[in-house]
């Protein structure tokens, strides 16, 4: 299947930014290469759209104790007068390159619109920490949360997990953790992980020379996360080689067509299934490895996060009716996608909401609704001329 015309759009800016093959350099120098998230903000500017990571209500740096010094973390948290469910995310790189600030994008997007407390944590780097310390620090943010949930205006009893690749790899590997001794998160979201140190799998193959993740990528990975090549046998490495999964809460896998992770997830998603576990599989087609943060430019990406919140916010027990405030220009509220438009009482034509968390064109007239039900999106007002915008007025 072609790719996706925004997603070779998101390719051929990173092209354009000429980074080395990561498989070629010292891990230090990968550190430094542009990323698909630089594509997305060049692509942005080029297109004469505000590049700003989305608005959040709340955003606060921390540092943890870990196991073997300070870890990094950040909470994004949408205002709340009552204790939100806080969700734990890892991002991706390997376990060698790239940092929170690389995937600010999803932690945002879904602490609005699953509203949720998104807690993205670092971990050391390999292979100056080589495994298990990246799962050693993982576990520790995780039972971190658990302990200080209401310090940060959260609910303990309501803690889920996620991660994109080497991240979905840390949070399927605390998941497992937890079963053995601690308190089970209430649901698991692995966005395309890592799930085993396999070389030879369908999508391995297919994917040799994908962009902007390839197989010889995943060999170099893995060769500086583990220190000895026999630890790709522990569970902790490699979550699908686990004997046993049964026990282990819901799952959403996210996957994505050009992925050399691809089928590692599935077979993921196979054996929790087998093992009944209730998980649910879904794979974006026309879309590569990446494509989950890149909401603000692709449309896959919008609808893989909404599935996600969604899902989220069954397992937190927040679906169902949202309470929303009248709204004023230069507020922001949580109201409907697809059925505001029905909804909502004009005002002033002259006035619009444009949907910033999603990074949608949609314009509607400015209104009230007192209760609405279904997906969550954030919203905010603006003034902005839509004769300035290509994208036809809706109030015309």
């Amino acid at each position: 299947m072609p790719l996706n015309p925004q997603m070779q759009g998101v390719l051929d800016e990173l092209a354009g930014l000429q980074p080395a093959p990561v498989e070629s350099l010292q891990p230090e120098a990968a550190r430094q290469g542009p990323t698909p998230a630089d594509a997305v903000k060049k692509l942005l500017e080029k297109k004469h759209l505000d590049p700003a990571p989305e608005s959040v209500d709340r955003v606060k740096d921390l540092t943890i104790e870990g196991p073997d010094g300070s870890i990094d973390v950040r909470v994004y948290a949408p205002a709340s007068d009552e204790p939100l469910p806080v969700l734990v995310y890892w991002h991706g790189g390997g376990w060698v390159i790239a940092y929170p600030d690389t995937y600010y994008a999803t932690p945002r997007a879904l602490a609005n619109v699953a509203r949720c407390i998104g807690f993205p944590g670092h971990y050391r780097h390999a292979p100056e920490s080589p495994f298990p310390a990246a799962v050693e620090d993982a576990y520790a943010t995780y039972e971190w949360v658990r302990e200080h949930a209401a310090e940060l205006g959260g609910d303990p009893n309501r803690v889920a997990v996620a991660g994109e690749s080497a991240g979905g790899n840390l949070a399927a590997v605390v998941t497992q953790i937890a079963k053995e001794g601690g308190a089970l998160p209430v649901f698991q979201l692995l966005v395309y992980p890592v799930t085993n140190h396999d070389f030879d799998t369908p999508s391995m193959r297919e994917s040799e020379d994908a962009k902007p993740l390839n197989t010889a990528m995943m060999r170099w990975f893995w060769a500086h996360y583990l220190e000895n090549e026999s630890d790709a046998d522990s569970p902790k490495a490699s979550p699908l080689r686990a004997p046993d999964l049964s026990g282990l809460p819901p799952a959403l896998v996210v996957l994505a067509e050009v992925d050399p992770l691809r089928s590692e997830g599935e077979q993921y998603a196979d054996r929790l299934r087998e093992a009944g576990v209730q998980v649910e599989v879904h794979q974006y087609d026309g879309v590569t490895h990446e494509f989950f943060g890149m909401t603000a430019i692709l449309e896959p990406a919008r609808e893989a996060v909404s599935l996600a919140a969604e899902r989220l916010r069954a397992a937190f027990g927040t679906s169902g009716v949202v309470e929303v405030p009248s709204v004023s220009k230069g507020m922001e509220v949580v109201a409907l996608d697809e059925e505001l438009l029905g909804k909502v009482k004009e005002q002033r034509p002259t006035d619009f909401l444009l949907d910033r968390s999603m990074k949608r064109d949609l314009y509607v007239p400015l209104g009230s609704v007192d209760a609405v039900e279904g997906e969550q999106v954030r919203l905010a007002v603006t003034s902005e001329r839509l004769d300035d915008l290509d994208w036809p007025n809706p109030a015309a």
